[in-house]
């Protein structure tokens, strides 16, 4: 999964997928959440395997003041439409345990620390928190902390952070899904500093909100709204979006490392 979602608040303006060694087979397809996928088959032997994707974009990003929520989901606890809820339901699912209710209490605090219970305003103070309240670490190893963990260490990747975000807000009521892209800031390109997650893929969340449709919300940065963001996938979990998943043959000892870079440019 290389390739953006192409929307009305990002216009895809060309794209390429450059792979050393050539496929001997390639496709393309979508999957169940309507992610472009390429699918590709190898018979040549090599040292290396590389996939460099590349891609031109206007970009259209929401801001907080264009976000306008219908007047019932305005305040929380609210229910969605019968409509709704039956496409939504697996999104507002929790996929992992919480025997002590631990993510749960967190998330609550939000809530009861909001006078007039605003449902933006709930989840910005939830994205803010987790931005000021964590340490963000970059982890290379497989899969996602537990959210338990992730609130127990308060401390994690990007793609912790989403992941319990998500958690966080479905124990509220609300749909949530996973969100793996690329992030830039257009006032650092080329520079040191700035956001944080830069440099590699990046990972974030989106929640319903009805009359605004899927919000993006980046607890890392304490994004909102879609800027700096570039999405590729989205997904009820976490693992559905990996960007690169495949096997190979050869001895145990074969393969030594993987290295991914991002680097983006402005125009």
């Amino acid at each position: 999964m290389s390739r953006p979602r192409d929307s009305h608040d990002l216009r895809l303006l060309d794209t390429a997928l450059r792979v050393l060694p050539q496929p001997s087979e390639i496709r393309w397809m979508h999957d169940v959440f309507g992610n472009s996928i390429a699918v590709m088959s190898f018979t040549d032997k090599s040292d290396a395997l590389i996939f460099e994707s590349s891609f031109r974009a206007e970009h259209f990003p929401l801001t907080e003041q264009a976000i306008w929520i219908e007047p019932y989901a305005q305040q929380l606890p609210f229910s969605y439409s019968s409509d709704d809820s039956a496409d939504l339901a697996r999104s507002m699912e929790r996929q992992y345990p919480d025997p002590e209710h631990a993510v749960d209490q967190w998330a609550k605090e939000y809530v009861d620390a909001s006078p007039d219970r605003a449902t933006l305003n709930i989840l910005l103070s939830i994205n803010q928190a987790i931005k000021s309240g964590f340490v963000y670490e970059r982890r290379e190893e497989f899969g996602v902390l537990a959210p338990t963990d992730t609130l127990r260490l308060r401390s994690g990747s990007c793609r912790d952070f989403a992941v319990f975000m998500m958690e966080a807000i479905r124990s509220l009521g609300l749909a949530a899904r996973f969100v793996s892209g690329y992030l830039y800031d257009e006032q650092l390109i080329g520079a040191q500093g700035g956001l944080v997650g830069g440099g590699a893929t990046h990972a974030w969340l989106q929640v319903y909100l009805p009359g605004a449709g899927w919000v993006e919300f980046d607890p890392t940065n304490a994004v909102m709204g879609g800027r700096n963001l570039i999405r590729v996938a989205v997904a009820r979990n976490a693992y559905q979006a990996s960007p690169l998943v495949g096997a190979f043959v050869g001895s145990t000892d074969d393969f030594l490392s993987m290295n991914v870079t991002v680097e983006v440019t402005a125009e």
